[in-house]
């Protein structure tokens, strides 16, 4: 029996809009995307396998709601949120005569959600997007908040804008279909929200993490629920990252790092790029006084049981990596402002994260070099 999806609504005035969460959400998606539509006609940009398990039943929703479509599938992967993947989109877009009030749905993981979002922004000086996220890690994260983005060689998303979905729509019944390996690494990300301000939701993913990494249905459910509304609520008092959304970011200073360094190959994914990002926060925090050891090695237990990695090191073909290059790596983060001082979000504890700049760069290095060979 198909229940009713939960709703979850991002405040932002005129701008404002709903995540649906739940089972089967695809089948209604017709139903649903037809009262935001400004006409009905939508382009669908998606990937080589998003197309082939999910784009059917997404279109024949759209079908019985009379919403004519074109589709747009794209390769599989990280570097596809590049320059040249986006001429490549924004070309079909206008060969496909894309109008200002017709509308672009991102169905798929992080990276056809941020391109598609970011296109949708810059197409004919703006037009509408919904997101309809196939990934955990879409699912909780990147296909709220509006951020949109692709990657260039001096780091990730730091080319971009600010563009606010018109409706998002995750189907948690689409992520059985996901490998094990980007469950876990959706995961981290679940395991965020409950480090930033949510000490009890943090204790219940150590209780029930396992649930939600094996996919059942109703912990999957709670997880994505909770991370939706706990970054609404974040987004909608901050929506341009000017103050606490920032918290968000814990852990992804150094992630971002780790995966310019690897060159978005498959060998990292993001989510595993933040697991051992925020295992480095904490341990940054201890360093520097303002967090528990005990805090530290809660959290790294509960990552490491995640199935994900904790170390730089534990990366292949890391062993002859220098910390003083990933340091390198932050100075092109987002975050770096007043004359280079790089911006950490750090923790007092499990659940009491916050943000500073007022972090000298011995101590990172330092922290960046823990279980890398001595000679690296």
């Amino acid at each position: 029996m198909q229940t009713s999806p939960d709703v979850v609504e991002v405040a932002l005035g005129d701008r404002s809009y709903r995540i649906h969460i739940g089972a089967n959400v695809l089948e209604m998606a017709g139903q649903l995307l037809a009262p935001v539509l400004r006409q009905k006609r939508v382009a669908v940009v998606t990937d080589e396998n998003v197309a082939a398990r999910h784009l059917p039943a997404f279109v024949a929703s759209l079908d019985s709601s009379s919403i004519s479509y074109e589709s747009i599938t794209l390769p599989v992967g990280e570097h596809v949120k590049s320059f040249e993947h986006l001429e490549t989109l924004l070309d079909h877009l206008l060969e496909l005569e894309i109008e200002r009030d017709d509308a672009i749905v991102a169905l798929g993981g992080g990276v056809i959600g941020d391109l598609t979002g970011f296109a949708a922004s810059i197409l004919r000086r703006g037009i509408d997007v919904i997101q309809v996220p196939t990934t955990l890690l879409s699912q909780v994260d990147s296909s709220v908040g509006g951020k949109t983005a692709i990657n260039t060689r001096w780091g990730k998303n730091l080319i971009g804008t600010f563009h606010q979905p018109k409706l998002v729509l995750a189907d948690t019944a689409v992520l059985e279909t996901l490998p094990e390996r980007d469950t876990r690494a959706g995961y981290a990300e679940v395991v965020k929200y409950g480090l930033i301000d949510q000490p009890d939701f943090f204790a219940w993913l150590e209780a029930n993490g396992a649930r939600v990494i094996s996919g059942d249905a109703e912990a999957t459910r709670h997880a994505v629920v909770t991370s939706c509304r706990t970054k609404a609520r974040i987004v909608s008092a901050d929506e341009r990252d000017t103050d606490t959304r920032a918290l968000l970011n814990l852990g992804h200073t150094f992630a971002h790092a780790l995966e310019a360094e690897v060159a978005y190959e498959g060998r990292l994914l993001h989510g595993e790029a933040v697991a051992i990002g925020m295992v480095k926060a904490f341990e940054l925090s201890c360093r520097l006084g303002f967090c528990a050891v005990q805090e530290l090695a809660r959290v790294r237990r509960h990552i490491a049981d995640a199935g994900l990695p904790t170390t730089v090191a534990s990366i292949p073909g890391f062993d002859d990596v220098r910390p003083e290059t990933l340091l390198e790596h932050m100075r092109q983060d987002k975050k770096v402002r007043g004359g280079g001082r790089l911006t950490f979000v750090l923790s007092e504890g499990i659940g009491q994260a916050f943000v500073t700049s007022d972090v000298e760069e011995e101590a990172v290095v330092a922290v960046l070099g823990e279980g890398l060979p001595a000679s690296a």
